[in-house]
C-alpha cells in the first residue's frame, strides 16, 4: 500500500519500493536514528551499517537493514528501522519528494554466534560471555590468543578494540581507526557486532576443497579477535567470519550452487560437529519441501557440503535484459539464501545465512523483425520484439539523424508498443511509403520496393546500458509507372519521346552504351532535352548513335535504340527503339563537274566491319573521311575502277563499295551506287524584256482564320493539347510558336508577322508588355534573340507560304529586380 511496503524476515527488515511509483525518478536514501538524524548512505557506508539496496525484479527496489544496523532501535525483542528516500527527476535531486518508512520487527532468539553474508558486508555477532576453555584444546595458530592479551593491556586507556589476525602479522586496531576503516562495530547489552565490508584490506581469501570439486571453493575470511575491559577483567571474544565468494556452476539450463560445512576459521578450537538444520529459500521467503519441489528446486544435504540446484527460469527469479559486445540478450537472477545451523564444542550452536544473489551468464537472444506494410493505408509496418520489460525505446537514427522518439512524429515515424501476457512486449513503427527517407525502387513489371533503413536504440532499466537494433525492410507494391515513349522520323531525324514515369528518376538514358547528357549532344551532334516529365532526343540519320539494318532501292532502314539503365548498377531497365526507311539519295551526291560522293553505311549484320577498310572496286581508292558508322569517299567518275555505259539520252557510272576480311578475297559488304548523267539534252529558254510596272499590293478587307499553336520541340510535330495547358516552363526554355493561314487556303497568298508581343495577362492590352517581333524581325533589345525556323514542305504542310515559325526563349517581366507575378 502507498509508494512504500515492508516485511520483516528472519532478522532483517524488508522496505520494497513501488516501481509504479518510483519508477524513471533518481533516488536518494538515509538511514534516521533515534534523534531523527538522517545519515545519507553511499554504498561504502550501507556496506558499513547493515544495509543493502537490491532488486527484487528488474522494476522493484528493495531496501534491507539488518536488526543490528547502525541506526536501528532495539527494546526488548523488537528492532525498529526507519528509512528516508527522496526522489528527483533530476540527477542533482532539486525539488525532490520525500517519503518516511518506520517499521519494526521481532527478532531472535540469537544464537551464541550468528554469522550473515550479504551481498555487500559479512556480519558477525556474538554473545558476551567468555567460553569456557576445552580440554585438550588444540589452538589452529597457538600464538594467536597469546599474543593479544599483551597488545590489548598496552592500551588499557581504549574500552574495546580488534586484533586481526594475518599470516604476517597480527595487528591491534582500535574502534576508531576501525570505524574509518569501513568496518562497523555496534554492542548491545549481550551481543557484540562485527561487519566488514567485501572491499575490507584485512579480508584474505582462502580455498576450500571439496570431494569432486576441481577447483575448489573461494571464502573470503576475516580472522579476528574483539576484546573490551569489563572492571578488572579483559574479556576476548572470537569475532572470525566467513563467506563463499563463488561455488556457482551453470549445467543443463540448471543453476548449482555448492556451499562447504564446516570452514577452518570458523571451527578452529571445535573437535565435533552436529547438523541441527538445513533450510534454504528465495529471497529470505523459506522454502518447504513441498515447495521447493514445485519449483523444481533440490536440496542436498552431504557429508561436507550443502548442494542447491535451482533450474534456470524458475519461480522466485526474474529475467533481466543484457547487452554484450552490443548484442541483445538476458540473464536470469534470482536471490537465494542458505540457513546452515550447527552445534560444536566451542561455541555451541552456531547460525550461518549465506545470502546469495545468482546471475546466469550472459545469453544472446534473437530480435524478430516482422514487416508487415498496410497497403490500403500505404504504410511500412514494422513490428520489433519480443522485449522483457525493462527496455524502452528512446532513440532513432533516420538518414545519419538521431532523433528522440517524440521528435521522430515530426519525420512521419509512429511508435508504439504492445504487451503480451507473458511480461514482454514488442514496438511498432509505421512509416509513410511516402515519407523522405523511405527509399523506392524499381523491382519489375509493375512492382515497386519501398525500403525503410533506420536503426532503433533502446535503454534498459535500471542499469542504463543501450543497444541498437539495424532495420532495414522492402515492402513490394503494384503501384510502379514505367516511362513509355513515341518514335517518330522526319526526312532527315530519328526522334524518341519518352514519358517519365514514377520509377525512372535515378534511371540514365544511354544510346550505344554513350550516356545521354548535353555535353554528349554537342559532342556527337544530336538535340536533347529534358523538362522533368519529358525526355526528347533528336538524332541525325547520319550518326553513329544510329543502327543500320538495310539498304534497298526503297531506302535505308536505320535505328535508334535508347537504353534507361539503373542510376547505381548500370543495369538495363527499359529499351525504347525507333526504326524508319530513309531515302538512299542522302548517301549519294552526282555532281555536275563529274565528282561523286559516296556515303557507306556500316550494317549491323557485318558487326566486325571496320569503316576504314572499306575500298571502291579500285582498292587504292579509300575514304576521304571515316566515323565508326560510316565512311565518305570522294573521287571522279573516270577513277577508282568506274564503269560507264552509254545510251542515246544518258551516262550510266557505276561502281561500289567493298569491304574484304582479312586472307578473303570474297567481299563481307558490298554496296553498289550508280550515277545517271542526261546526254544531247536541249533546253529552251525564252526571254524578252519590257518596262515593267512596279509591282504594288493593293489593300483589301476580307475574313482570315489564323491559328497559332505552341509546340513542344523543335521539328513542330507535337503541339500541346488545350487539356495541357497551362503549360509550365523554366526560365530560358525555348518556346515553339506556329503561325499558320487556315482561309483562304489560297496559294498566291503568303503569311507575313508584322508585330508580336507578350502580356503578363490574357488581355493582349494589359501593361506591361514586351515586344518579340518588331516589322516581322526580332526585337534587337531582346537579351535572347526570337529564332526563325524554315518552314518545309511535309505531309502536313501543304502550303509552306501559309506558315510562320519562331522560337522565344522564356522570360518574365520584373520591376526593378523583382518579378512580377500574375
Amino acid at each position: 500500500t502507498g509508494p512504500m511496503s515492508s516485511e520483516c524476515l528472519e532478522n532483517f527488515l524488508h522496505i520494497t519500493l513501488s516501481a509504479e511509483y518510483f519508477q524513471d525518478k533518481y533516488l536518494s536514501f538515509s538511514a534516521v536514528d533515534q534523534s531523527g538524524i538522517a545519515w545519507e548512505l553511499d554504498e561504502a557506508l550501507a556496506s558499513q551499517c547493515g544495509y543493502t539496496v537490491t532488486y527484487s525484479n528488474w522494476s522493484n527496489i528493495e531496501f534491507h537493514a539488518s536488526a543490528l544496523s547502525c541506526h536501528s532501535h532495539l527494546e526488548k525483542d523488537m528492532f525498529t528501522v526507519t528509512i528516508q528516500v527522496k526522489a528527483s527527476h533530476t540527477p542533482d535531486m532539486k525539488n525532490a519528494e520525500i517519503h518516511l518508512k518506520s517499521a519494526s520487527c521481532h527478532y531472535g532468539p540469537w544464537s551464541p554466534r550468528e554469522l550473515v553474508c550479504e551481498t555487500n558486508y559479512m556480519e558477525v555477532s556474538v554473545r558476551k560471555e567468555v567460553p569456557q576453555t576445552v580440554k585438550d584444546f588444540i589452538q589452529d595458530k597457538p600464538e594467536d590468543w597469546t599474543l593479544a592479551f599483551p597488545e590489548a593491556k598496552s592500551e588499557e586507556a581504549s574500552i574495546w578494540q580488534i586484533v586481526f589476525h594475518q599470516p604476517e602479522e597480527k595487528r591491534a586496531v582500535l574502534v576508531s581507526d576501525a570505524w574509518s576503516a569501513g568496518y562497523g562495530l555496534n554492542t548491545t547489552d549481550t551481543r557484540i557486532l562485527l561487519r566488514v565490508p567485501y572491499t575490507a584490506a584485512q579480508i584474505q581469501l582462502f580455498k576450500v576443497d571439496l570431494f569432486l570439486q576441481a577447483q575448489g571453493i573461494t571464502f573470503s575470511v576475516v580472522r579476528s579477535s574483539t576484546f573490551y575491559k569489563q572492571q578488572w577483567m579483559i574479556l576476548v571474544v572470537d569475532t572470525a567470519v566467513a563467506c563463499p565468494v563463488d561455488g556457482v556452476d551453470y549445467t543443463n539450463k540448471t543453476i548449482i550452487w555448492t556451499v562447504p560445512k564446516y570452514i577452518q576459521a570458523l571451527s578452529a578450537g571445535a573437535t565435533s560437529f552436529k547438523d541441527v538444520l538445513v533450510e534454504a529459500g528465495v529471497n529470505l521467503h523459506k522454502l518447504s519441501a513441498k515447495e521447493m519441489a514445485s519449483r523444481k528446486f533440490v536440496l542436498s544435504n552431504d557429508l561436507d557440503a550443502i548442494t542447491m540446484k535451482i533450474p534456470i527460469g524458475a519461480e522466485g527469479g526474474y529475467y533481466k535484459t543484457s547487452v554484450s559486445s552490443g548484442q541483445h540478450g538476458a540473464k536470469y537472477s534470482i536471490n537465494l539464501f542458505l540457513e546452515h545451523q550447527w552445534e560444536d564444542n566451542k561455541w555451541g550452536l552456531t547460525k550461518h545465512t549465506i545470502i546469495k544473489e545468482i546471475e546466469t551468464p550472459f545469453e544472446q537472444v534473437e530480435l524478430a523483425v516482422i514487416n508487415n506494410p498496410n497497403l490500403s493505408m500505404r504504410l511500412v509496418n514494422v513490428t520489433v520484439g519480443t522485449f522483457l520489460l525493462d527496455v524502452e525505446l528512446v532513440n532513432l537514427t533516420i538518414e545519419g539523424t538521431t532523433v528522440t522518439v517524440p521528435e521522430a512524429v515530426q519525420h512521419g515515424y509512429l511508435t508504439y508498443e504492445i504487451r503480451y501476457a507473458n511480461e514482454s512486449k514488442a514496438y511498432v513503427v509505421e512509416v509513410p511509403f511516402d515519407a523522405p527517407s523511405i527509399k523506392k525502387e524499381y523491382v519489375r513489371d509493375d512492382i515497386r520496393a519501398y525500403i525503410l533503413n533506420v536503426t532503433l536504440e533502446f535503454i534498459i532499466h535500471p542499469t542504463s546500458e543501450t543497444f541498437t537494433v539495424p532495420i532495414i525492410t522492402l515492402s513490394t507494391v503494384k503501384d510502379a509507372v514505367l516511362p513509355s515513349a513515341r518514335g517518330f522520323c522526319d526526312e532527315s531525324n530519328l526522334y524518341l519521346h519518352i514519358t517519365h514515369g514514377n520509377v525512372d528518376q535515378n534511371w540514365l538514358p544511354f544510346i550505344s552504351d554513350q550516356h545521354v547528357t548535353q555535353e554528349a549532344a554537342q559532342k556527337y551532334n544530336y538535340s536533347l532535352s529534358d523538362n522533368g516529365t519529358h525526355l526528347a532526343i533528336s538524332v541525325p540519320f547520319l550518326s553513329s548513335l544510329v543502327d543500320y539494318e538495310d539498304i534497298h532501292t526503297s531506302g535505308v532502314m536505320a535505328s535508334l535504340h535508347l537504353t534507361l539503365k539503373d542510376g547505381i548498377t548500370l543495369a538495363n531497365r527499359k529499351d525504347f527503339s525507333v526504326s524508319c526507311r530513309f531515302s538512299s539519295s542522302e548517301l549519294i551526291q552526282c555532281l555536275p563537274n563529274g565528282t561523286v560522293v559516296i556515303t557507306a553505311i556500316k550494317l549491323v549484320r557485318v558487326a566486325d566491319l571496320d569503316t576504314s577498310f572499306l575500298v571502291l572496286r579500285d582498292r587504292q581508292c579509300k575514304p576521304s573521311l571515316v566515323t565508326e558508322k560510316t565512311a565518305t569517299f570522294k573521287f571522279n567518275v573516270n577513277m577508282c575502277g568506274t564503269r560507264r555505259k552509254f545510251n542515246s539520252t544518258s551516262i550510266t557510272y557505276e561502281n561500289e563499295v567493298l569491304y574484304f576480311r582479312p586472307g578473303n578475297d570474297t567481299p563481307a559488304y558490298q554496296l553498289k551506287f550508280v550515277c545517271l548523267y542526261t546526254i544531247k539534252q536541249a533546253v529552251d529558254v525564252q526571254y524578252e524584256t519590257k518596262k515593267n510596272m512596279p509591282s504594288s499590293i493593293k489593300p483589301g478587307f476580307g475574313s482570315l482564320d489564323i491559328s497559332l499553336k505552341l509546340f513542344k520541340e523543335e521539328s513542330y510535330s507535337d503541339p500541346y493539347q488545350e487539356w495541357e495547358y497551362p503549360v509550365v516552363k523554366y526560365l530560358r526554355e525555348a518556346l515553339y510558336f506556329e503561325v499558320e493561314l487556315l482561309q483562304p487556303a489560297d496559294p498566291r497568298l503568303e503569311l507575313n508577322l508584322e508585330d508580336c508581343w507578350a502580356t503578363n495577362s490574357q488581355s493582349q492590352d494589359s501593361l506591361p508588355q514586351w515586344l518579340i517581333l518588331i516589322n516581322g524581325c526580332e526585337n534587337s533589345e531582346d537579351s535572347y534573340r526570337t529564332i526563325f525556323h524554315k518552314v518545309n514542305y511535309s505531309h502536313r504542310v501543304k502550303l509552306p507560304q501559309h506558315l510562320k515559325r519562331f522560337e522565344v526563349t522564356m522570360f518574365t517581366f520584373v520591376q526593378g529586380k523583382t518579378p512580377l507575378q500574375k
